[in-house]
């Protein structure tokens, strides 16, 4: 596929393409995650792109869409060339309608899934209910899929934000468990999604199970096993045992009893009525991965690491079926009891009878790509479903040797009910009635648009119809004129056919001499070639004759390749001479075809013809030079037959040497033996220190988690801090604003404040001024007064009352131009320093205030100060602890790779101690970087519970 014009995939450079298919009208190429092309052909070998088609985003995810986060892995067209379909990275199949692309060029195309959605991680949960066909799974892509197993379809998906670790269905179809890394949910199945209804505090919740009853579910954490009432939500029991995480759990039928196994080689009955332990049986050599009831639920039957499957009774094992290299690790009891299927490691399905039998007797069945992790049979015994690693559920139909299922003993019936929330119901109903309102004013809108187009459709017949028997008239006339001019056309006709009958059987025979003539010389140079081909293959075969007989002994596996080699010219020879044979076949037939044909076909046969001639010399070219190039590889070869045996006597003398130093060497082996057992006791050592550095390193790992929690806190802590800090600027910068508007209205106060108390001074001289006159002039009344008094006394002596008259006159009115002077002054400028002192005290409290205001803010803004320097400088602390405490764990676990890799090399030097024996400077070094490894971690260590303590306390 060639493009002239580097438009033609403009935008594809900086996006990866993973997959190009060609058809018809151009070509298909991925452009980016979820994307595809359509590039259409045009003229000149040139290429324009149509259409873009993407992976739509999935309605029911609340995360990334598929298209973000795969890419198209293959892509097929359909024979008609009608449908793409593709496969993602992700395992989803999808498909689009190409014939849509052409005929709705502006609409744009999405692809479709093919069926369903599938998961694209491995599946971690798996799991049935009693009422209804479902099932339910989990998987590491953060999804929970519901399924049909009867119409093997998807029902109910979510996606969530967190992996899902485990599944739980209740037997009557309308709830799950679903366990989380932080919590255990318990959700309601409605119509169209799964939707949280009780949270409980479970931790990695990596198994989880309803009763048979569904009054009760079990949820692991770990070691422990904890029981809650579906009903009330209350924790009842917690089951204690194990040393080590609990692998899988089952209900006995009657919900009294539950049996666990784990990573501890423990298998445990447990009594769920009084949370004590019934049975118990432990084997440390094995950690169990699948544990299930037996048909009586007297026994339990186990799956482990031991490579065996095991039925267990009162805490012994009664039988055993040994496995071959695949190990059991899932398994699954048929409800007849009749048969026991297990699931391998390979990814195989075998049916076990039960009682089970003392040998190897199952009968097995390829199923999955991957480990099975989980299996689960229907209560009605008719179907196997099965998860794997490979990111597949497997629904498969049980039956016998003779095609028969399983005989069940349950009768179930399926229930159809599903679970709506009061509102959806409500909106269902609104929107049914306002549907039902709109038919009804659709279909009386149809009747009377009906009736409008009866009239008008009836009107148009009419004009149509007197407009064609018109037509029609006009037709006839024309017919007849026609008929006449076809007459006279039919004879010329046949008049000119016959002169170019004549015409054409005489250029047909000139044509047949020349070519014939042209074929009788191509066939003589085709003689001539095929003769010097011989002459060829005999000078070739001659040769290598002569080289075969002169070096057969020495080189046989270069003989062999080279015979190889003859055989595929040699093939190549006949297959030219086939080819010759066969073109020879076709030239006859082409001659045949000649006669037949006419001047234009007999133009391109010619044409062809010279190719094919042209074509033929470029291969006997090619032949020569090939033989050029194997007279070249036979003088390479000679050459290399002296340089191989001049290196075969000088490995012989080399290997003379070895033997010689074998007895040697052999003492030093005895010597090796023993340091190696030496070392194998301290290994066994390091092995002690390396579980509790591993101890240390899970610690270490915890106290990093409490760390970076710690870390947020403080950073939390300090933006909350900043913020505050930021709010007391704010209001120091708002006080400074209020001080200075203070400044200045007491500035303007102080100018007003004197002006009113010079107005205040002036105003008490005047009310000084005039108390003064009134009391001069109160005591010049009770002068006046007592003088009168006097003059009454001379009323009857006139002369005596003139005189005291005259002499009142004269002491109490004043002679013009005299100035009378107040006997009693005040004092001004005592009532001036008491003015001036108010003033002087308002001041200096105003000024007071001011400065602590000032101080109180210099003191806030140096604590914010010390303490965001504090916080700083614990954080840079609390870094940089942790900085070292993750340098020493690399350190360590380096440390502890080259010490396995240096085990594993004893191991292999141990194997092959005769052809390459180990030095004085190998042991020597091993045993530095030993001691130097053990010294390391003695150092270490108490460093990091010295940190460790530091770091609890702070």
């Amino acid at each position: 596929m060639r493009l002239k014009e580097a438009e033609a995939l403009e935008g594809l450079s900086s996006c990866p393409i993973t997959a190009v298919l060609s058809y018809s009208k151009g070509f298909v190429c991925s452009t980016g995650p979820g994307t595809a092309c359509l590039f259409e052909k045009m003229e000149q070998d040139s290429y324009r792109r149509s259409r873009e088609i993407q992976i739509p985003p999935d309605p029911q995810g609340d995360l990334l869409t598929p298209a973000d986060g795969q890419e198209i892995h293959s892509m097929c067209m359909s024979p008609a060339e009608e449908t793409l379909a593709i496969s993602t990275t992700r395992g989803q199949l999808l498909s689009v309608i190409v014939s849509a692309a052409d005929m709705n060029k502006e609409q744009q195309l999405h692809f479709d899934f093919v069926c369903q959605p599938f998961h694209s991680s491995p599946i971690t949960g798996l799991s049935v209910c009693f009422r209804k066909p479902l099932v339910a799974t989990c998987s590491l892509d953060r999804s929970v899929h519901i399924w049909n197993y009867e119409t093997k379809e998807l029902d109910l998906s979510k996606q969530f934000q967190e992996e899902a670790h485990s599944v739980a269905l209740h037997p009557t179809g309308l709830f799950v468990l679903v366990g989380f890394s932080d919590k255990l949910r318990l959700m309601n199945l409605l119509v169209d999604d799964i939707r949280v209804f009780q949270e409980f505090t479970v931790r990695s919740c990596r198994e989880c199970a309803f009763s048979h009853g569904g009054h009760m579910f079990a949820a692991v954490s770990g070691n422990m096993i904890h029981v809650y009432s579906f009903i009330s939500c209350e924790n009842v029991l917690n089951l204690k045992g194990h040393s080590g995480k609990v692998r899988s759990i089952e209900w006995s039928l009657d919900d009294s009893r539950l049996v666990s196994c784990g990573m501890d080689g423990a298998v445990y009955e447990w009594n769920t009525r009084t949370g004590k332990r019934e049975s118990e049986s432990v084997l440390e050599s094995c950690s169990f991965t699948g544990v299930a009831f037996s048909l009586d639920y007297k026994s339990a039957l186990a799956v482990g690491s031991d490579l065996t499957l095991k039925e267990i009774q009162d805490g012994q094992v009664l039988r055993e079926v040994p496995a071959d290299q695949d190990a059991h690790t899932a398994l699954a009891v048929s409800h007849s009891g009749r048969v026991v299927f297990t699931g391998t490691s390979s990814g195989a399905i075998r049916a076990i009878k039960y009682p089970l039998p003392s040998q190897r007797d199952w009968f097995q069945q390829r199923a999955h790509s991957g480990t099975i992790t989980k299996m689960v049979i229907t209560y009605d015994d008719q179907f196997l479903l099965s998860v794997s690693e490979d990111n597949c559920l497997l629904v498969s139909k049980i039956i016998d040797k003779d095609g028969r299922g399983l005989k069940s003993n349950r009768q179930i019936v399926h229930a159809e009910e599903i679970l709506v929330t009061k509102a959806e119901l409500e909106e269902k109903n609104q929107s049914m009635m306002e549907l039902k309102m709109r038919l009804e004013e659709l279909q009386m809108e149809h009747e009377y648009r009906l009736r409008l187009k009866d009239v008008n459709y009836n009107e148009k017949i009419k004009e149509l119809s007197d407009k064609f028997q018109k037509e029609i008239k006009s037709l006839k006339t024309t017919q007849q004129a026609m008929t006449v001019e076809m007459e006279t056309c039919k004879r010329d006709g046949e008049k000119n056919s016959a002169d170019l009958a004549k015409t054409h059987v005489k250029q047909l025979k000139d044509l047949e001499r020349s070519f014939n003539q042209k074929l009788i010389l191509e066939h003589e140079k085709f003689q001539d070639l095929q003769e010097n081909l011989q002459k060829m293959e005999e000078d070739y075969q001659k040769q290598l004759r002569s080289v075969e007989e002169g070096k057969m002994q020495a080189l046989a596996e270069a003989a062999h390749t080279h015979e190889e080699k003859l055989q595929e010219k040699t093939q190549l020879l006949a297959q030219s001479q086939k080819e010759a044979e066969l073109k020879i076949s076709v030239l006859n037939e082409v001659i045949k075809q000649m006669e037949e044909d006419e001047e234009l076909k007999l133009n391109a046969v010619q044409i062809k013809y010279e190719k094919k001639l042209q074509f033929e010399k470029q291969i006997n070219l090619n032949l020569k030079r090939e033989t050029d190039s194997m007279k070249y590889e036979m003088k390479c070869l000679e050459a290399k037959v002296r340089d191989q045996s001049a290196d075969m006597y000088r490995l012989q003398r080399e290997r003379q040497d070895l033997l010689d130093l074998i007895p040697a060497l052999e003492g030093d082996i005895k010597e090796l033996n023993m340091q190696i057992w030496g070392h194998r006791q301290t290994i066994e050592n390091k092995d002690i220190t390396m579980s509790d550095l591993k101890e240390k390193i899970q610690q270490l790992e915890k106290l990093k988690f409490i760390y970076e929690f710690q870390l947020n806190e403080f950073k939390k802590q300090t933006e909350t801090q900043k913020e505050e800090i930021k709010e007391q600027r704010e209001m120091t910068m708002k006080l400074k604003d209020d001080l200075q508007q203070t400044d200045k209205s007491n500035t303007q106060l102080k100018i007003s404040n004197s002006d009113l108390s010079l107005k205040v001074k002036a105003k008490d001289k005047e009310s000084f001024k005039n108390l003064q006159k009134v009391k001069h002039l109160e005591l010049r009344l009770s002068r006046i007064y007592s003088d009168l008094h006097t003059c009454v006394g001379y009323i009857q002596d006139p002369r005596k009352l003139k005189d005291a008259i005259k002499m009142m006159y004269a002491h109490h009115v004043p002679e013009p131009g005299s100035v009378e002077r107040d006997n009693d002054d005040v004092e001004e400028e005592d009532d001036e320093d008491e003015a001036l002192k108010t003033l002087t005290d308002q001041r200096d409290q105003l000024e007071k205030t001011v400065d602590s205001l000032k101080r109180k803010l210099d003191k806030s803004d140096a604590e914010h100060s010390k303490v965001y320097e504090k916080m700083k400088k614990e954080k840079a602390t609390m870094l940089t602890a942790n900085n070292q405490l993750l340098k020493e764990l690399f350190l360590i676990r380096t440390q502890v790779k080259d010490y396995k890799n240096e085990l594993s090399w004893l191991n292999w030097s141990r194997k092959c101690r005769p052809q390459h024996p180990r030095t004085e400077e190998d042991v020597q070094k091993s045993a530095k970087q030993r001691s130097q490894l053990s010294e390391s971690t003695t150092a270490v260590l108490p460093k990091l519970d010295l940190q460790r303590n530091q770091l609890t306390l702070k």
